[in-house]
């Protein structure tokens, strides 16, 4: 009987290659959309500051770019900043620096996953001012504002309404009243505040053709069904929180909306809200970490917790610190002082101040080229050269100074020794210096 099974084909190199390059690509890509969010997040147009912001004052906020699944029952309120203008169309990448200072869209999103999310929380969307300039330069200048067109077509897809408009105000900044639930009023500080007309909806903050923040019913929902409209992202954003009174009207009401929920800043592009008939599914739980103190983890920690107790017993028990060694070093300079002592002691300065020329001159030469290469030129007639090749004239000085060192007697008075010891100290100090 014949074998007719034809043997596996081996796989090629070129594929293998191909694929690990599209691997790479892939990632490569990953990271970069991941960076650019991040940057975009903490820039002045980002969300960042709000959460901050709203936690430090004792609310429960969070941000979330996407990755797992979330409870809607837990979400008070959602915001949704859009930074994109066109959500019929995908991103196209910048080819020049002007088209990026201009680029009207930062981020893909889609009116799919905006719709979801809209049906399943309470949902504020945050309409997009900037062009890309403004993140990247920090000007915020009229010439960098979106196409008016885009944010009109946001706004009628979102309200139904084709008669609504979008209204750039033409002062520098905008002062609209906000009365919180205490009844006081705040105003806020806009610069070139976008307003849109709010006729049909249920105003926040303004009214009429002037509206910033309103409640608008949605097309097609049932009764009671509505969503949160901020035509200018100024109020909340980094970059406009800090203007007027504008942080504590993004508290009052975005906690006030809330309604004691999570005030959840969503970055994501899809909706990752579970269904209301679908349970959520928890990734993780306690037992999968009790798993790392069972065998053969066991052990490790066991072992670990024992050495630990060693090491503080030990610390315990130790009866004071650890005496320090005694180098050669130390006792090689006692000797020095004790000898230095008992010629002062005989009145020998002369002879004292011959060996202090030796060592202050070993000294030097160290400073000069370090403790490695002292030896080289540590001693007296090496030393000579080599100031005699840098500074002639400071080495003419400095071998008369040796000299009349040197042909000092014994004996001599103490002012006589200071004299020439400074002589000597002044040259030294020459020497290290210039050379």
């Amino acid at each position: 009987m014949s074998d007719t099974a034809r043997a596996p084909s081996p796989v090629r190199a070129d594929v293998i290659v191909i694929a690990v390059i599209v691997a790479l690509a892939l990632g490569a890509l990953a990271y970069v959309m991941s960076q650019r969010q991040q940057v975009l997040r903490s820039s002045p147009v980002g969300l960042d500051g709000l959460q901050v912001w709203l936690s430090e004052s004792g609310g429960s906020a969070q941000t979330f770019s996407g990755g797992w699944t979330l409870d809607p029952t837990s979400v008070g309120l959602l915001v949704v900043p859009l930074h994109d203008t066109d959500l019929d169309r995908d991103l196209t990448s910048a080819r020049t620096k002007k088209e990026l200072l201009y680029q009207q869209d930062e981020v893909d999103q889609t009116w799919d996953s905006l719709r979801a999310k809209l049906r399943q929380v309470p949902t504020l969307v945050v309409l997009p001012k900037w062009r890309s300039g403004m993140r990247l330069t920090g000007i915020a200048h009229p010439a960098l504002l979106v196409d008016a067109r885009r944010i009109d077509a946001i706004l009628k897809a979102l309200t139904g309404e084709a008669s609504v408009r979008l209204n750039r105000s033409r002062q520098v900044f905008t002062a609209l009243p906000y009365r919180d639930a205490t009844g006081a009023e705040h105003l806020t500080e806009i610069y070139a505040a976008q307003l849109f007309d709010g006729s049909a909806c249920d105003p926040v903050i303004g009214s009429g053709t002037q509206t910033l923040l309103a409640a608008c019913p949605v097309p097609g929902w049932t009764e009671g069904g509505r969503v949160l409209i901020l035509s200018d992202p100024d109020l909340l954003n980094n970059h406009g929180l800090r203007l007027g009174q504008n942080a504590t009207i993004a508290r009052d009401f975005l906690l006030s909306e809330a309604d004691s929920g999570t005030v959840l800043i969503d970055y994501s592009r899809e909706n990752w809200f579970a269904e209301e008939d679908a349970p959520v599914q928890r990734e993780r739980s306690w037992s999968d970490l009790l798993r790392f103190f069972q065998p053969p983890f066991l052990a490790l920690w066991l072992g670990a917790g024992l050495m630990l107790a060693l090491v503080l017993w030990r610390s315990l028990r130790r009866a004071g610190p650890v005496v320090a060694s005694v180098t050669a070093g130390v006792g090689k300079i006692q000797a020095i002082r004790a000898r230095a002592r008992l010629m002062r002691l005989t009145g020998q300065d002369g002879a004292m101040i011959g060996d202090y020329a030796t060592a202050r001159i070993a000294a030097t030469a160290a400073r000069l080229v370090g403790p490695g290469h002292a030896r080289q030129i540590g001693e007296e007639r090496a030393f000579l050269r080599y100031v005699a090749r840098r500074r002639a004239d400071l080495a003419d000085r400095l071998e008369t100074s040796l000299a009349r060192l040197h042909a000092l007697p014994r004996r001599v008075p103490a002012a006589v020794a200071i004299h020439h010891v400074d002589d000597l100290e002044q040259i030294l100090e020459l020497i290290a210096n210039d050379t």
